[in-house]
């Protein structure tokens, strides 16, 4: 039997783990180990918030689509399971959105609405993490205005807008050329995407940026769900004995997040997110090993949602396929 072939995937998932295994040797499995179980008591209330930020997000979405239906209770259980397709599996932060946009268009949402819709609030997500980095920078200046990170730091950000502004050039008209020149090479292969297709996504994405009002709503509700990203940092971090002020904490999550963003082809951003924790504690006089373990609280609350994110998309394909069935 011939091996199998090695995919990019495959090989940043066996390097992140790698990474990972590397950074809790290094700094001490036991020392982490404790720092984790001293702040379990604190895991509870750090799902609240997350199902809080989750909860905002599925408005945002809502929103974002224009609809008014499903019910929002629908919405969020679509957002979670989203969220944990982009978080659990080797989808690059992709497969999660068109996970999200099928299980809309199974719930009555028109394919041209949801994948618009999708596709403005993953806008609407980037643009409001630039802001949330470019916040944290700012603190973190004024924390440490000498520091030496800021050429490293200012150009992670600079490679941020860059990602940002190409996302939202292809949205516009010269998008929609290229969109349709693939489309033309593709309809071959999937005679259902048509030209007539395309020009209606794009007419639909236009349509939505149009209305100013609903896109500054659910902006504004994306950034307080990153702000109360904050608390989770600042809570977990005051379980395990080291209370930090919220500007602390605001610098540990937004750089935070924006080094898992930069991660994206690496599943979970696993051994990058623990080393970018280690390396933005630093700056804070954070102890590598509860950078580490500030980490390992996260995913244990990505886990808490995730898993259970993932098995309800399972059990919910698996019911639809039945219906056909019968």
């Amino acid at each position: 039997m011939r091996p199998a072939a090695l995919t990019p995937t495959t090989v940043a998932l066996a390097a992140g783990g790698l990474g990972v295994t590397a950074l809790v040797a290094w700094y001490g499995a036991a020392a982490i180990g404790a720092e984790v179980m001293q702040a379990a008591w604190a895991l509870p209330p750090i799902l609240a918030i997350h199902a809080a930020t989750q909860w905002l997000s599925a408005i945002a979405w809502r929103w974002a689509t224009g609809g008014h239906h499903p019910r929002l209770l629908h919405w969020f259980t679509i957002r979670i399971i989203r969220e944990s397709v982009n978080g659990l599996l080797p989808v690059a932060q992709l497969g999660g959105n068109v996970v999200g946009i099928r299980m809309l268009m199974h719930r009555g949402v028109s394919g041209t609405a949801a994948t618009a819709g999708t596709t403005i609030d993953v806008t609407l997500e980037a643009l409001t993490q630039l802001l949330f980095t470019l916040a944290g920078i700012a603190t973190l200046a004024a924390l440490h205005p000498h520091g030496a990170w800021a050429p490293w730091v200012q150009g992670g950000v600079a490679a941020m807008a860059l990602g940002v502004a190409g996302f939202l050039v292809a949205q516009r008209m010269a998008g929609l050329r290229m969109v349709e020149w693939i489309a033309v090479k593709l309809v071959r292969v999937f005679p259902r995407l048509t030209l007539d297709t395309v020009r209606r996504l794009f007419a639909a994405l236009a349509h939505r940026q149009r209305q100013y009002a609903m896109l500054a709503r659910a902006a504004v509700l994306h950034l307080l769900t990153l702000a109360l990203g904050v608390g989770e940092t600042w809570l977990a971090l005051a379980a395990m004995g080291r209370p930090t002020g919220l500007a602390e904490a605001l610098v540990i999550e937004s750089l935070g997040v924006a080094v898992r963003g930069a991660a994206f082809a690496v599943p979970g951003g696993l051994g990058v997110q623990e080393a970018g924790f280690v390396l933005i504690g630093g700056l804070l006089g954070v102890p590598p090993d509860q950078a580490i373990a500030l980490s390992m609280t996260k995913r244990l609350r990505e886990l808490a949602f995730g898993v259970p994110g993932l098995l309800a998309w399972q059990w919910l394909e698996g019911r639809r396929h039945m219906g056909r069935r019968q």
